[in-house]
């Protein structure tokens, strides 16, 4: 099969779209998962890799999808890690969301110590890509999409439900996210170049200011955008909730369906909350997303 291949051509791992995927590995809840996948190849750093986890194959249609989001300040994070209060959940949040029959990707991207904005995004895009590519292998609906991000992983989650140009998604469930990078909020200040935000960026935004515009889902909000359900601590130290309040004020000024969720008590996390409400909150987000794909 390598006849006619230079050497170099030889030794270079196969192109995501054709290689081999890894074998399903079977999981307590009648759910499988693939691990490790790569989707993307970008010269000068690591390949970028999913999870997917499967639900049970009961031979019906295509599974619709929740492509997940971590957060991390856009500098680290585990692409499986929905926050620590799932940590310690057996099973874990992705089984849970596959035992109720949708595919769950959870996806690397590039952090702000390899590449700049939009990188990040644009490596989500290419998850979308690649899940379309090999959907009928997966037996996954890329058509009935929802976006599921924490943090700075809802942060790009809202990003991408409202910039993406490929088939639309169905939603996105937001969690405790930024959603404007141009002005003083809490304890962020746009002039400082220090900031996650600016590490994102490349810059402090005030002196990027067309970036910090398209780094913003606020200043992105349009008549044509998915549902959305925001949900953020009132109390959160870390990501001001105005952030949230104001995407789904504009989301709603535009005549986009936006279900918002301010929790008392809650700071960054959902630290604070006694168990039985995060629980909660974990299923009303899965109930919005199953009722965008039934």
């Amino acid at each position: 099969m390598n006849a006619g291949m230079s050497l170099p051509e030889r030794l270079r791992a196969p192109h995501p779209d054709v290689a081999p995927l890894p074998h399903a590995v079977p999981f307590e809840t009648g759910t499988r998962v693939l691990r490790g996948v790569p989707y993307a190849l970008r010269d000068g750093t690591r390949p970028l890799e999913l999870d997917l986890w499967l639900p049970r194959n009961t031979g019906s249609r295509a599974a619709p999808l929740v492509l997940f989001v971590h957060g991390g300040a856009w500098m680290r994070g585990r692409r499986d890690d929905m926050g620590f209060r799932f940590r310690e959940w057996s099973p874990g949040p992705q089984a849970r969301i596959a035992a109720e029959g949708f595919a769950v990707a959870c996806v690397d991207y590039r952090l702000s110590g390899e590449a700049a904005f939009p990188a990040p995004l644009d490596d989500l895009g290419s998850a979308l890509r690649w899940l379309a590519t090999r959907s009928a292998e997966l037996g996954v609906d890329s058509g009935r999409t929802v976006v599921w991000g924490e943090s700075a992983g809802a942060h790009l989650a809202a990003l991408l439900a409202l910039t993406h140009t490929g088939p639309p998604l169905a939603g996105a469930v937001v969690w405790y996210g930024p959603s404007d990078l141009t002005t003083p909020r809490g304890g962020y200040g746009p002039d400082n170049p220090a900031t996650p935000e600016a590490l994102l960026l490349g810059g402090a935004p005030a002196a990027l200011p067309e970036q910090a515009s398209a780094a913003s889902p606020l200043s992105r909000v349009h008549s044509g955008a998915p549902p959305f359900l925001i949900a953020h601590g009132e109390e959160d130290t870390m990501v001001s909730c105005s952030h949230s309040r104001d995407l789904a004020a504009a989301l709603d000024t535009a005549g986009a369906h936006v279900d918002l969720r301010l929790i008392p008590g809650a700071d960054h996390g959902w630290a604070g909350l006694p168990a039985d409400q995060v629980e909660d909150i974990f299923t009303t987000s899965l109930g919005f997303a199953r009722g965008l794909v039934s």
